[in-house]
């Protein structure tokens, strides 16, 4: 049987953390036919990792919705598991995976929230998401996306933003089909909760999001999320993806 899932991971400068996600990926050759990486401009070494590892890899700047948008538009498989390059998928996840694609492509579904770090106050936060998801449906793309092809098609697809891509295409998702979770939690990398510190991470993120339902176009948000330099790299990587399609 030819595996069902096309694994999309966004990812940018992610060489500590991708090729143990790489790794929790091989781990089950039945499930995933192909895996894309999405490189965002990295300095790091990132798209040498994940060739070695055998993804297939693509230089796409301008933001994770971008990145992902092309991901899906190479992918082959009726299935896709849209991610983070700097998640850890939990043990089990291929059982769950397997068990969601079995039920059916009415539902889309998604991760409980694991924040890779030990501040409790992170535990109240990873709460908070597992009753959004759970009520508003409504997860993020930090918790991963599974769903089928035909159904990200039928809803228009992630549209290409450099930043809220996971809550515009969620908005659009959930009139259309139920998000349902997946038992496991993913874990995902806590650098900028450390960094930033937890509550101020929260309020940072809920006026990105205030904003953002106020009309504040992605580009003017994605300029306060992410620092100059990473700005400087989706640009340079577009550039370079745009230069090299244009090649006969």
């Amino acid at each position: 049987m030819t595996p069902p899932l096309s694994v999309v991971i966004a990812a940018r400068d992610e060489a500590g953390c991708l090729p143990s996600l790489l790794a929790d990926l091989a781990t089950a050759p039945a499930l995933v036919r192909q895996v894309l990486v999405v490189d965002g401009g990295s300095s790091d070494g990132t798209p040498h990792l994940a060739a070695l590892a055998g993804a297939e890899v693509i230089h796409m700047g301008g933001g994770r919705g971008r990145q992902l948008a092309i991901g899906v538009a190479r992918s082959t498989a009726p299935w896709l598991l849209l991610l983070h390059g700097d998640v850890r998928l939990p043990p089990g996840w291929a059982s769950a995976v397997t068990a969601a694609i079995r039920a059916g492509e009415e539902s889309a579904w998604a991760f409980r929230l694991r924040i890779d770090a030990g501040d409790p106050a992170l535990r109240l936060v990873e709460l908070a998401v597992a009753l959004r998801s759970r009520w508003r449906q409504l997860p993020y793309g930090d918790q991963g996306l599974l769903l089928a092809r035909a159904l990200h098609d039928g809803t228009g697809g992630i549209a290409p933003l450099p930043l809220m891509e996971d809550l515009e295409f969620m908005q659009r998702l959930r009139l259309r089909a139920r998000v349902r979770s997946l038992a496991p939690a993913l874990r995902v990398n806590g650098r900028r909760w450390q960094r930033l510190g937890v509550w101020q991470t929260v309020l940072a993120n809920a006026r990105l999001r205030r904003d953002w339902r106020r009309g504040t176009p992605a580009e003017e948000l994605a300029a306060r999320y992410y620092p100059p330099a990473v700005q400087g790299a989706y640009q340079k990587a577009q550039r370079r993806w745009e230069g090299s399609s244009s090649q006969p």
